[in-house]
């Protein structure tokens, strides 16, 4: 635990002097571009909170393509200033363009911060779908074998008068002499002329 904390430590501790270096480089690059007093100071503070508006992004997992983009544009900046203060820039004949940079810089920084920080990422909720399937409750015995739709009642038993029963044991009697078969459903309702459900239940009664 405490070498672990020991290696917090030292990573807090080299954070803070490399924001501290660059904070002040930074710093010294806008007042050499002619924005002085509290102006100086805020163009550091927007490089640093682009960075971590980038940065939380990246953690998020989602939108990384706009977040590395900002992430770049930021780190440049902030190693840009650090660059061109070690001696490769003359701080007192800034050139033209550097000066069109810092003054178009906290546009630049807003555009970012408010599309990382406002913006929807786009989810991809496979994961979530298996885990809700995963999730979901396991069928009870009573659940698994009941169906999934019921079946329609079964319509009532069609009335067929005793005489047209024995008038069709006839029919049939005659049918199975003549043909050596029983007579089927569609032959004995031609030979009756009565209705399909009426000759189905005439039928099953002949069996």
């Amino acid at each position: 635990m405490r070498a672990q904390l020991a290696r917090v430590d030292a990573v807090l501790v080299q954070a803070l002097i490399a924001a501290a270096l660059s904070f002040a480089h930074i710093h010294d690059i806008a007042m050499a571009a002619g924005q002085d007093g509290w102006k100086a100071w805020a163009y550091p503070v927007s490089v640093d909170l682009l960075l971590v508006a980038a940065w939380r992004r990246l953690r998020s997992g989602t939108g990384k393509t706009a977040a590395w983009c900002w992430f770049v544009i930021a780190i440049t900046a902030s190693l840009g200033a650090n660059v061109a203060t070690a001696g490769l820039l003359d701080l007192a004949d800034v050139p033209a363009w550097l000066r069109i940079l810092v003054a178009g810089w906290p546009a630049v920084a807003f555009l970012g911060g408010t599309l990382l920080a406002h913006s929807t990422p786009h989810t991809a909720p496979a994961a979530d779908v298996i885990e809700d399937q995963e999730d979901a409750p396991e069928p009870t015995p009573e659940t698994a074998t009941r169906p999934a739709v019921e079946a329609p009642p079964e319509p009532p038993p069609v009335p067929v008068p005793a005489a047209l029963i024995n008038h069709a044991r006839k029919v049939a009697a005659e049918h199975h002499t003549r043909t050596g078969t029983p007579i089927d459903t569609p032959t004995l309702r031609a030979r009756l002329g009565v209705p399909a459900p009426m000759a189905e239940a005439i039928a099953a009664q002949l069996i």
